[in-house]
């Protein structure tokens, strides 16, 4: 599991002059602010008044991703950071507010395989209705509606400006958070692989994207998953990558350029490389144990090797000097010994950028 934070927007809906909508929101705030902190979620407020969406004025569809005017990009990047929602919203006429509605409507990629939970407010229904509207909706952008929700009848929970203390409405409140804490993360998966740099992997259903210095508890994982037979084939313990924190990790992570290969959350094999001079090091290629000999170590090293900068002239990688198994990889495919007992143990192998 990724190390960065969830970020949860709480989406104010209301527009209307003197609207109950920001006391909702305030009360959410201050109930749920503990329990995120406890969680490690980041809780933002957003006011759809203070966005600037006219109605949709984009002449390309969003699933274009195209976005001609500012309001609608600023928008995008604020939804596409956030991992979920909880939407306040009142009931209109038996539905929600065309504010949510063309807020929702601006957008299509950056709402996919996000939880979205709400909070409703109104007279006869308590804005169930309007929720249950906005569930029609939210489906056919990829978002993932909780059955939790809370429902405020404006009559008994509003005095003096304020929403009276009411220990139910709290509970619920903390339990809608905590369902989209839990659907947040169980989609985190389904919503990298729709990122714009991930790309299709080797094995049915994987993906490949970036690693960032949030996936630094993965890597150390993997790392000493992998690096086991290294240190029996060598009889020696003194490999960096058995060893290293995740402090660690996450500062190599910050200057070098690696790819991860995953699978339903699972960070299966990675490569990393970076320019030094002329060479182009491949180094810290890794798959996990139960995938080893069905060609995914392969795949990414020529992954790693197709992104070698143009004014390199070879490529250069090191392995340990009795690790015959993947010194017979590298000669396969191409690599010659340069070096074959370094001061540190280890073997260096390159051959020529094609």
């Amino acid at each position: 599991m990724s190390t960065r934070p969830l970020r949860v927007l709480a989406l104010v809906c209301s527009t209307r002059p003197g609207a109950l909508g920001p006391i909702v929101g305030q009360w959410l705030i201050e109930t749920l602010t503990p329990r995120a902190a406890e969680l490690g979620v980041e809780f933002v407020p957003v006011a759809i008044s203070d966005l600037s969406l006219p109605f949709l004025d984009e002449e390309a569809h969003p699933s274009s991703g195209e976005y001609r005017h500012e309001h609608t990009r600023r928008w995008s990047e604020t939804v596409d950071a956030a991992d979920g929602f909880i939407a306040i919203t009142p009931e209109y006429n038996h539905s929600m507010p065309a504010t949510l509605k063309n807020a929702l409507d601006y957008l299509s990629r950056e709402w996919a395989w996000k939880p979205i939970g709400f909070v409703s407010y109104g007279h006869t229904s308590a804005g169930t209705r309007a929720v249950q509207h906005a569930k029609q909706v939210v489906t056919t952008l990829r978002l993932v509606p909780l059955g939790a929700t809370v429902a405020i009848r404006i009559g008994e929970a509003v005095q003096d400006g304020r929403l009276r203390p009411d220990p139910a409405r709290q509970a619920a409140g903390v339990g809608l958070l905590d369902e989209l804490v839990r659907v947040a993360h169980a989609l985190r998966p389904m919503r990298e692989r729709a990122q714009a740099d991930a790309c299709a992997g080797p094995l049915p259903g994987s993906y490949v994207r970036p690693l960032t210095a949030d996936d630094a508890g993965q890597v150390t994982v993997l790392q000493r998953c992998c690096w086991v037979d290294e240190a029996l084939a060598n009889d020696s313990l003194a490999i960096p990558a058995l060893h290293e924190s995740p402090e660690q990790v996450r500062d190599w992570l910050a200057t070098w350029h690696t790819t991860g290969l995953w699978l339903d959350g699972r960070l299966l094999g990675m490569v990393r490389t970076r320019r030094v001079g002329t060479d182009w090091h491949v180094g810290r290629l890794a798959v996990v144990p139960d995938l080893r000999g069905r060609g995914v170590g392969r795949w990414l090293l020529r992954t790693a090797e197709a992104a070698a900068d143009p004014a390199c002239d070879r490529i250069v990688l090191f392995t340990g000097a009795r690790s015959q198994y993947n010194i017979d990889l590298y000669h396969r495919e191409g690599y010659r010994t340069v070096s074959s007992a370094n001061p540190d143990g280890t073997t260096s192998l390159a051959k020529p950028v094609v």
